[in-house]
């Protein structure tokens, strides 16, 4: 995963410290055909931690 992959959501599973991403991959969707803003995407990685 590249370094630069930042995430805020702290209760995701994959967040590391520094907000960094540590999942193997990413999986983003969008809410329509075309996206125009970041509000009508939805990340499918997201995995609440237990």
């Amino acid at each position: 995963m590249p370094k630069d992959v930042l995430c805020e959501v702290s209760n995701c599973t994959y967040w590391g410290q520094g907000n960094q991403c540590k999942a193997d991959a990413i999986y983003v969707v969008t809410h329509k055909e075309e996206a125009e803003t970041s509000k009508e995407t939805d990340c499918k990685t997201f995995k609440p931690q237990h």
